[in-house]
């Protein structure tokens, strides 16, 4: 038997250089984020935004040690098989999710199929059909009156033979992968134990000799770097990173500035990663701290009514002075608490106290549902009633703003001080507590709870005036010993809106008297998994967590970026404050790995590892260290071991941010240092969002003056685009793969780099559509899509590029490192859009010549190319993003039919109105407006001729271009989905055709 020969494969390219599965990898990273709680690590903490997919890792990971042999096909099954894409696993993964039906096999399968083998597994429940040898396939059992079943004697072989006989059926992975569990869903031996002869066959040669991911890891880290491989993340985040690799099998250095990023990652990889044992005594931990508050908390009575009901929730809202009647009115956008239960606040005049008294009332009409909606608070102003007189006053005139003398916008808010933890009476904004969630004292202890809302009575509020006090009485003290914050709101981007918008000065300021008083209590324990929990219900349970009429509990603060301040907002008591703080966290166990945890800057590395995979804060919208800030306010003073080993303060700094001359720097000083701290067949792989060119520039200057070399880049679609989501939001991560840069020194020339660019380009390019119709007539579906032979195209140019030390004399460090003027076109920039124009030129649209596409600009090509992926079913926002940038088109928007996130689509021919397709516009000056509008005359009965006459008069060099006008209606006549339009494509390009001469 071969044995493994420690370096073997030292200087092997890695496979991912090469091919990338980067569609279904796309798919059920999705798929994934999709999951949302059922996600493995946002247990810990949904606040941290940015975790990549762990599937995605996982095949980054796979691809950097896997290595390419002399036949790329089965490099690709082998790639596949491990990550559980194949029919084999579909097929189990599809058993487990149990979404396919007997009934649903016997409709779709193959006619020849022989009915006692489906009999032998599946049975008929209807004495008609004893004679079962009559019926045949596709049987519709419906329609047929039979109700079929899985018989209960079936062996898993053969149910498992059945559904992948129908998954067999379903064209493209996607629709497929639809009906089966995500693969780490499923137990993982079982999952895989099929591919192990196979994987152990194509690497024989090596020795390799496996029956788990982490026996393969090991051995092919033995194979290229002598040992079991290492992988660190020096912008670890939420984990993803590091938890994933330590999960295959890699030991792991993991590190950040950020203290709660960096708690985020010690808690995926010690509490979601640890044993059966330990996820135990974690538990019993959790439950023995939540005893001791509830004891507290019971003993107090604050929580629990005179008939034994325990609260769940507290609804407060602010109450302001109006300038105008001097009455106190309270504020809210809506006055509905409860859409399941049909639950109102009603507001009646108090004329004694000169202020509204709330009635809490249930099960009210839709009429009074509908009238209710109708806050306090409309359009940035409080509206009311009284008397019959409606009163509307802005709420920047309640507030006083008013415009400093250094031009900065300020209000007349009293800022807070840091003893205050509620108004003070003379205060602009009020608090009040309007209603109370209750539930019913037999429920309180049963899974399933009743509940109700009332009103506010006389004794809820005098317990409400004893939290106050023991909060008063104690705040000083809480503080003083770090179990509440203390800790100032340091003026930024989110952080500037609470002074402003409250005058909060504190983070404590966040809280009323019922946050501190029960998280004081919890923060009494200060184990690493207990500040983990704590930190998570921070994210729930707060002024700025939003009340959620439809599910009657608070919304998370981080739901999006910014530190809301709301009108109302509701506050978790105990049971419900411990549903969200201890929901009950996933355990993937982690295997005997080594991993280490550190806090620095990435710049700060000092041992070395094999592979580096980051995530780093490139055009990042999210301010993490305003986020962090929120939670080191708690957590800064008395952290547990390890924690107490790390620098608690947001380091602002510090911090690497997304743009600017600063930000380079930065991050070429860290990239550096990854590759002065890797072997010279290391690998790196740097995530960053897809944006434009200029990012691409950015990035390669950085990557270049560090000493690496790009080898590979593919797409991943990552995110779903929602409402919440537009803007700085993007819907994919951009995966580039990099090696160190062979020593010495390799100057270069503009004139030379673009020849070669192109070169490389080409046969990249006509690489992989090679591959995709070799594999496509075997699989019946191509490997890669057009944005994956797009970024391939980047890599190919960028390989080139990042080959040299010097372009045109002039030393790339230097060059990464200066500053830019705005709007200026560097080298890296031109050669970037030649690469992207090189590859574009290559991507001709199935169906359409390519002398036409090369003649094409880019509004054309645009609405060509999507046209052809649409017949594909290729309709996520992401593709017309991506396309539309990499065609150059200005307004992509305006051919639109909709920009839905999954039903994006283009605007069809007939929907086009003639302000579309004026010369002023980029498709109306363009030959395709031209057969646009020919198209619709046609449809509405102009004469033929009329429209030929047209485009003559129209288009100077008709003769010239009437062949590409030809092409271009064919295509049309084949790719539109409307019969009507494919019908007059066809007879104005068979008039064009048909012409002799020009007055014809």
């Amino acid at each position: 038997m071969t044995q493994l020969t420690p370096f073997a494969l030292k200087d092997a390219p890695a496979l991912i250089e090469a091919v990338f599965p980067a569609q279904k990898v796309s798919f059920e990273a999705q798929k994934e984020r999709k999951a949302n709680l059922g996600q493995t690590l946002t247990g810990l903490g949904s606040y941290w935004k940015g975790r990549k997919p762990l599937i995605l890792v996982r095949a980054v990971v796979l691809g950097s040690l896997l290595p390419q042999t002399d036949n790329t096909e089965k490099d690709l099954e082998i790639f596949e098989l491990l990550m559980a894409f194949d029919d084999q696993s579909l097929a189990k993964r599809a058993l487990i999710q149990n979404l396919i039906k007997p009934k649903d096999i016997a409709g779709n399968i193959i006619l020849h199929t022989p009915w006692d083998y489906f009999s032998h597994n599946i049975k008929v429940d209807d004495d008609r059909f004893n004679e079962i040898d009559a019926l045949a396939f596709p049987l519709h059992p419906d329609s047929l009156g039979l109700k079929l079943r899985w018989r209960r004697d079936i062996e898993e072989k053969d149910k498992l033979n059945l559904l992948a006989l129908f998954l067999g059926q379903i064209e493209g992975y996607e629709e497929k992968s639809l009906l089966c569990k995500r693969p780490e869903e499923v137990e993982q031996n079982w999952l895989y134990e099929h591919i192990w002869p196979t994987i152990n066959k194509h690497y024989a040669a090596y020795g390799v000799n496996v029956s788990s991911h982490q026996e393969l890891i090991e051995q092919l880290g033995i194979l290229k770097y002598g040992r079991r491989p290492k992988v660190a993340d020096t912008f670890s985040g939420g984990g993803s990173i590091p938890f994933e690799a330590a999960r295959l099998g890699c030991d792991v250095y993991a590190s950040d500035l950020n203290p709660i990023a960096l708690m985020l990652t010690w808690g995926a990889l010690n509490i979601i990663g640890a044993s059966p044992e330990r996820k135990t005594e974690i538990e019993q931990g959790q439950r023995d701290v939540a005893q001791a508050v509830d004891a507290e908390i019971t003993a107090l009575g604050i929580e629990h009514d005179s008939h034994g009901n325990r609260a769940k929730a507290y609804l407060y809202c602010l109450e302001t002075k109006c300038p105008e009647t001097g009455w106190l009115v309270p504020m809210s956008p809506t006055w509905v608490i409860s859409k399941l239960k049909n639950v109102i606040a009603k507001l009646t005049p108090n004329y004694e106290l000169k202020r509204f008294d709330i009635e809490v009332v249930s099960n009210v009409s839709a009429t009074e549902m509908k009238q209710a909606n109708e806050g306090t608070i409309q359009d940035g102003a409080l509206v009311y009633e009284l008397d019959g007189k409606t009163y509307r006053t802005p709420i920047k005139t309640i507030r006083g703003d008013y415009r400093d003398t250094d031009g900065s916008n300020k209000n007349r808010l009293r800022k807070w001080q840091k003893v205050d933890f509620a108004p003070r009476e003379d205060d602009t904004f009020q608090e009040r507590l309007y209603a109370i969630h209750w539930i019913s004292k037999g429920s309180i202890d049963k899974s399933r709870q009743a509940t109700f809302f009332t009103s506010v009575s006389q004794e809820d509020i005098q317990r409400e005036n004893k939290v106050n006090q023991i909060v008063g009485e104690n705040i000083g003290r809480w503080q003083e010993e770090g179990i509440i914050p203390d800790m100032a709101i340091e003026s930024g981007y989110n952080t500037d809106q609470p002074i402003r918008e409250r005058g909060w000065t504190h983070w404590h300021h966040l809280f009323n008297a019922r946050h501190l008083f029960m998280y004081a209590l919890y923060f009494k324990n200060n184990t690493p998994e207990d500040y983990i929990f704590n930190a998570k219900s921070l994210d729930w349970n707060s002024k700025i967590a939003n009340w959620m009429i439809h599910w009657e509990k608070t919304n998370n603060v981080f739901y999006n970026q910014a530190l809301n301040t709301f009108y109302n907002y509701g506050t978790r008591c105990f049971t419900s404050h411990e549903a969200g703080r201890s929901f009950g966290f996933a355990n993937s166990p982690i295997p005997t790995v080594e991993f280490e945890i550190r806090n620095h800057e990435a710049d700060k590395i000092e041992v070395e590892n094999d592979i580096y995979v980051t995530d780093p804060p490139y055009a990042d919208a999210v301010h993490y260290h305003e986020i962090t800030e929120y939670f080191i306010a708690w957590l800064r003073k008395n952290p547990p071991k390890p924690f107490d080993e790390w620098t608690w303060d947001s380091r602002r700094a510090l911090a690497i941010k997304g743009s600017g001359d600063d930000f380079r720097k930065g991050m070429v000083n860290a990239y550096k240092a990854m590759a002065d701290h890797m072997p010279d067949n290391g690998m790196q792989c740097v995530m960053f969002t897809h944006q434009d060119t200029s990012v691409w520039s950015d990035m390669i200057g950085i990557f270049w003056a560090a000493g690496l070399q790009v080898v590979g880049a593919w797409y991943i679609a990552t995110e779903t685009s929602t409402e919440l989501k537009k803007g700085g939001y993007v819907q994919g991560t951009v995966i580039l793969m990099l090696r160190k840069r062979p020593a010495g020194e390799n100057p270069g020339f503009k004139q030379r780099l673009l020849p070669a660019v192109r070169s490389e380009v080409k046969h990249q390019i006509e690489t992989m559509m090679h591959l995709n119709d070799e594999v496509k007539d075997k699989m019946g579906e191509p490997v890669f899509n057009d944005s994956d032979l797009q970024m391939a195209g980047y890599a190919a140019a960028l390989k080139v590029l990042t080959a040299y030390t010097q372009i045109g004399g002039e030393d790339v460090t230097a060059f990464a490192l200066k500053s830019r003027a705005r709007g200026e076109v560097t080298v890296v920039d031109e050669i970037v859009q030649q690469a992207a124009e090189a590859a574009n030129s290559l991507l001709v649209p199935e169906g359409l010549k390519a002398d036409t596409w090369q003649k094409l600009n880019g509004i054309q090509r645009f609405y060509l190319r999507m046209m052809d992926m649409e017949t594909t079913g290729a309709t996520k926002l992401d593709n017309y993003q991506n396309f539309a940038k990499a065609f150059r088109v200005e307004d992509y928007a305006r051919v639109m039919g909709s920009m839905a996130a999954n039903k994006a689509h283009l605007k069809q021919i007939t929907k086009f109105e003639s302000r579309d397709l004026t010369e002023s516009t980029e498709l109306g000056a363009s030959w395709l407006g031209h057969i646009i509008i020919g198209i619709q005359q046609l449809i509405a009965e102009t004469d033929p001729q009329v429209i030929i006459s047209q485009l003559q008069a129209e288009l100077p060099d008709f003769m010239e271009v009437r062949p590409l006008l030809i092409d271009i209606l064919s295509f049309i006549e084949r790719k539109e989905t409307d019969e009507t339009v494919r019908e007059f494509s066809e007879i104005l390009g068979a008039r064009l055709r048909n012409m002799r001469a020009l007055g014809e």
